[in-house]
């Protein structure tokens, strides 16, 4: 008896799994599931999950599907052990991926465009840029099925959440650790605005840049005349704002040339002298560091002058100074000192009341009326910079040199280390409550802890919070324009209302609107306006366990019950993103991490193992991939494909495997399970 003529032929040959998917969703739907689920684990003890919120400024690609994946089947698993796990949406809706986005959407090539069109009108074409990109994340939500309560989704941009983000702010700034500073931090020309460490970890970049090795002739001391500092440096176009070389005090250098000639001798430190000049080369003299303090030396370039001292004449700089940060693994042991564009080199050179020299403009491009290089893009500068210094014969050797460069993690463009006036959190003043809270808490892998998570608290710096730009939480912090020392900040609207004496409880506070709100103080001078920057989207999301209800303003309780969370999921990329964000928020304000267990998960590749790219044409759209294999088969991949923590390979192919070998298994098992209790009930109803 054949299938097509027996007792079995009455089911499908094949399961058509996405119809099938589509009928469950349905039902969900009408039937409300997944709310009553959550009505029916009222009053059981909480298990708490944050939703990591996604940037609304586009597609959602299939690597969300991932991270919801998981999201969903630990708070189902949990419900199921009889929790009660509350699941609430979320949407980031602040920062530049917005509003480059928008931008783009505008043809706007810069800051100068967006002020020229008004600040008022770009941030409402980011806010309805949000709310359009929310659908698209939306329908993937559901057409996966991940249950999740977007019906009070928390918006980031939303006037209760900013209070609460206030708030915070004020409880950090009242700690002594939110505080404004002039320091050389990452800086995104093309954005106009810095970026925190935790940004510039997401955007490297490998390029290859001329490495340049470059003759600085002494001028003053024994080897006056008779000998050349020798620097090398991987970023010419610092060259022309030159202001020291600097040397370790404890480390012997050399004067040397290579065997065999008779070329003007360099200074090198003595273990990179076979390095530099070759085995054999001829030493003529030897000292440490420390014996060349303060010798003077013909500085590169002529490009640039330097500010004039109160004799007028210019201010002395362009001699050795010593700084321990000196290393000899590569290069030469002496390196150039331009402190507008190096955190080290400004540190240095402030201890030695050396000038910071900056001929750069905010755009990235040096300054018209700088010779040779006026109007170039910094990086563009390099070849220009390096044809001039082998010309006048003080290019010693050129190489090409591929390394790792930070870019703009959101429009790509090269970053500058730049001299900038900028507010900061000083989260290395707790390092070690953040060590501490690490310690407390579980990763999977458990390896992150103490790798790639431990070395990057261990190694932390200061938050650098603020953003000089449009769409975002604006920094609340009014400063007295007669006393700029004198500096209030504001914890809430409400807040705000009584130092200005009108009801703001309606405002919008969002820029240019909160920019326009001044007031004065009984008893002092001048008027407070608020300072112009917005802050870090970053800290926006890090924030979500206490302003997605607006706490402390509005519902603590319920805060109070989902704080800290057991579990969140994120792919690897966030530990320096929204799980240090998190632990790092938690711990400012609450003294407490905002989580327990943290899953980091892979990454996800194209079949042939490059990453996913539009430029490669190798893109999986999530929704149709989800019509054509079933939302089932993208969810057991992603679930049981390998380890959590490993990257993956996603096609077609393998999609396809999982339906033939997993799902059509299981879904003809279950039919012909069904089909035969049919049976049987049927046989011994008629045998009654």
């Amino acid at each position: 008896m054949s299938a097509s003529t027996g007792p079995f032929a009455a089911l499908p040959p094949q399961v058509d799994l996405p119809a099938l998917e589509h009928r469950i969703l349905e039902r969900w739907e009408s039937e409300k599931v997944f709310d009553r689920s959550l009505e029916a684990s009222q009053g059981r003890p909480q298990w708490n999950f944050y939703e990591g919120p996604p940037t609304a400024n586009g597609r959602p690609g299939t690597h969300h599907i991932e991270a919801r994946a998981f999201k969903d089947v630990f708070p189902r698993f949990k419900t199921m052990q009889g929790w009660h796990v509350p699941r609430r949406a979320g949407w980031d809706c602040h920062g530049l991926p917005v509003e480059i986005a928008v931008e783009k959407e505008l043809g706007f090539a810069g800051k100068p465009d967006i002020e020229r069109y008004g600040i008022a009108e770009f941030n409402e074409r980011c806010r309805e840029s949000v709310l359009r990109h929310v659908d698209a994340f939306t329908e993937l939500t559901q057409r996966m099925g991940y249950w999740v309560d977007m019906s009070t989704a928390y918006w980031t941009m939303n006037p209760s959440y900013i209070e609460s983000v206030w708030w915070s702010l004020k409880q950090v700034f009242e700690k002594g650790l939110l505080v404004e500073d002039h320091r050389v931090a990452p800086y995104c020309p093309r954005c106009g605005t810095g970026l925190s460490d935790h940004e510039v970890a997401q955007g490297y970049e490998t390029i290859t840049d001329p490495s340049v090795y470059v003759r600085m002739p002494v001028t003053d001391g024994e080897w006056a005349g008779r000998a050349d500092l020798l620097v090398w440096t991987t970023t010419p176009w610092t060259l022309p704002s030159n202001t020291a070389v600097a040397m370790h005090p404890d480390v012997a250098y050399v004067v040397a040339r290579a065997a065999g000639t008779d070329d003007v001798p360099v200074v090198v430190a003595e273990p990179l002298l076979a390095a530099v000049l070759g085995e054999d080369a001829e030493v003529l003299g030897q000292a440490p560091g420390r014996d060349w303090e303060r010798t003077h030396y013909q500085r590169p370039f002529e490009l640039v002058e330097f500010p004039e001292g109160p004799d007028g004449q210019p201010v002395d700089a362009h001699f050795v100074v010593l700084a321990e940060y000196v290393t000899t693994d590569d290069g030469t042991g002496l390196v150039h000192q331009s402190p507008a564009f190096g955190a080290d080199d400004l540190a240095v050179c402030r201890g030695y009341g050396l000038p910071v020299v900056n001929p750069i403009d905010a755009t990235g491009h040096f300054l018209a009326e700088v010779p040779l290089v006026g109007g170039h893009f910094f990086k563009a500068a390099d070849p220009a910079l390096v044809e001039d210094l082998q010309a006048r014969g003080v290019l010693f050797r050129e190489i090409r040199y591929e390394h790792s460069y930070p870019h703009c993690w959101r429009c790509h463009t090269p970053l500058m280390y730049y001299a900038q006036p900028s507010w900061y959190i000083r989260t290395s003043a707790i390092k070690s409550e953040l060590l501490a809270e690490n310690e407390k808490t579980n990763w999977f892998p458990e390896s992150i802890k103490t790798g790639r998570y431990g070395d990057w608290l261990n190694n932390n710096v200061d938050w650098a919070l603020s953003r000089d730009r449009y769409w975002g939480t604006p920094l609340p912090v009014w400063r007295n324009d007669a006393d700029p020392s004198r500096l209030v900040v504001v914890g809430s609207l409400a807040e705000l209302s009584e130092l200005t004496g009108r009801d703001l409880a309606d405002l919008d506070p969002h820029r240019p609107f909160i920019d326009e709100v001044t007031f004065t103080l009984p008893g002092t001078d001048g008027t407070f306006r608020r300072v112009p920057q917005v802050i870090d989207a970053w800290y926006d999301s890090g924030s979500m366990p206490f302003a997605q209800w607006g706490a402390p303003y509005r519902n603590d309780e319920q805060f109070q019950a989902a704080y800290p969370a057991q579990f969140i999921a994120e792919a690897i990329d966030q530990t320096r993103g929204w799980f240090y964000s998190l632990m790092a928020v938690g711990t400012l304000v609450f003294g407490q991490s905002s989580y327990e267990n943290v899953l980091c998960l892979g990454h996800i590749l194209a079949e042939d193992g490059r990453k996913m790219s539009k430029h490669l044409g190798n893109i999986l759209e999530p929704i149709p991939l989800m019509d054509r294999h079933g939302a089932d088969a993208v969810r057991w991949f992603m679930l049981a494909g390998g380890s959590p923590w490993s990257a993956r390979r996603v096609g077609h192919e393998t999609l396809s495997e999982v339906v033939r070998k997993v799902l059509l298994t299981y879904w003809n098992t279950a039919l012909i399970h069904h089909y035969c209790c049919q049976r049987k009930r049927s046989s011994l109803y008629h045998g009654l």
